[in-house]
């Protein structure tokens, strides 16, 4: 019955090493889930992110942390994955050239196939509708969509074992991720959120996951533990 309870309350994270990610794992943490962290070198722009999720993975002792490999820069089409097309330093109108096609689907498609394996039920996912760059999958209508395609998909599904995407963070500002980050003791110098960061981790301070990134502690009055270069 034990065992039981464990797998139950087992979770897979999507873990990118950004801001959003950290926090949904802080917050599954506290919420008593036994995680399981997932994140993809997916072809980006720099490995900076990749190696703060695997620190945070550490930190956090989750049970296991895989980092998957896909080539989503052999069809290119974003600013993070085609070395071909700038990322932009000032607001764009729609949704922008950082946009990469299908990521979110991509990445949860993932984290809903080892969640079967894992018999776990629950995925969590960073997305945010407020203050984002107007991404379509970052949208609650996605998620909801996803979770209901998650459960005519999967042998779990099929058999009663609904699986559920959480997604905490979809209706609040940056300002109020931030604040319940810290309530949880994130420590936010450990992420990488920057298009445009350096091998070192350091962000560039002018694209639009730096402006969102700095808005949000200027909004809570904060200081900034952005690594800036």
């Amino acid at each position: 019955m034990h065992e039981e309870n464990n797998q139950a309350k087992s979770a897979v994270i999507l873990l990118s090493g950004g801001l959003d990610s950290i926090t949904v794992l802080a917050l599954a943490k506290q919420q008593g889930y036994s995680c399981y962290a997932l994140s993809f070198d997916y072809g980006q722009r720099h490995n900076a992110e990749l190696e703060a999720a695997k620190k945070i993975a550490q930190h956090y002792q989750v049970i296991d942390h895989k980092v998957i490999k896909l080539g989503l820069d052999s069809i290119g089409g974003s600013a993070l994955t085609d070395q071909n097309i700038d990322v932009p330093t000032s607001p764009q109108l729609g949704i922008p050239v950082t946009y990469v096609p299908a990521r979110n689907t991509i990445f949860l498609s993932f984290a809903l196939g080892w969640a079967e394996v894992l018999d776990a039920h629950d995925v969590f996912i960073g997305v945010n509708a407020v203050d984002y760059s107007g991404y379509p999958d970052c949208r609650p209508e996605f998620i909801n969509a996803f979770q209901d395609m998650a459960n005519l998909a999967t042998k779990a599904g099929v058999e009663g074992h609904k699986i559920k995407i959480h997604a905490p963070l979809i209706q609040l500002s940056k300002s109020e991720i931030i604040k319940q980050g810290l309530e949880l003791g994130v420590d936010y110098a450990q992420t990488v959120s920057c298009y445009s960061a350096d091998e070192q981790g350091r962000a560039c301070g002018h694209c639009d996951a730096c402006r969102l990134r700095a808005a949000g502690f200027a909004g809570l009055g904060v200081a900034d533990a952005t690594l800036y270069q």
